[in-house]
């Protein structure tokens, strides 16, 4: 059971599969998510490594296995560093409302240009959704809550 990268079960099994028991007897490195079908408390998806749901779509289930499978980050100075100065603006650009064209009339590049900024801000990030780059965004102070709210009116 060594080789074992990831194991995807469903808690809903409750007491068929034991998951501080299965962590004992494989290798440090295994990681075990929780197939997500319906309802499940916290407190029983707090055992596991991580979730992933039936409604999940193919991107978000082939970040979540990559980032399972690779070593552990430091989260939020590493990732504000991962970003150039150019992808903040964009990440900043995007949490205005701003569109791509926008975007791109705004900084002076072509529309092409902010969509390869983009692609490359989400893969870096694993954040897919212009509300994940907003909460980003607020806990990275790359803007303030009341620009934000700014354009929520």
């Amino acid at each position: 059971m060594d080789n074992i990268n990831i194991v995807i079960v469903n808690p809903a099994f409750g007491g068929y599969f034991d998951v501080a028991k299965f962590k004992a007897e494989t290798s440090a490195t295994s990681k075990v998510v929780a197939l997500v079908s319906s309802f499940v408390d916290k407190i029983t998806l707090s055992k596991y490594d991580d979730t992933i749901s039936i409604y999940d779509d193919q991107e978000t289930l082939y970040g979540k296995i990559n980032s399972l499978q690779s070593l552990p980050k430091k989260k939020s100075e590493e990732d504000d560093e991962m970003l150039s100065s150019r992808e903040k603006e964009i990440v900043v650009c995007v949490v205005k409302g701003m569109t791509n064209k926008e975007i791109a009339d705004n900084l002076f590049i072509s529309v092409h240009t902010v969509i390869t900024h983009r692609r490359n801000i989400a893969k870096k990030l694993q954040i897919h959704s212009p509300a994940g780059l907003t909460i980003y965004a607020i806990v990275n102070n790359l803007i303030e809550i009341s620009e934000v709210k700014k354009n929520l009116i």
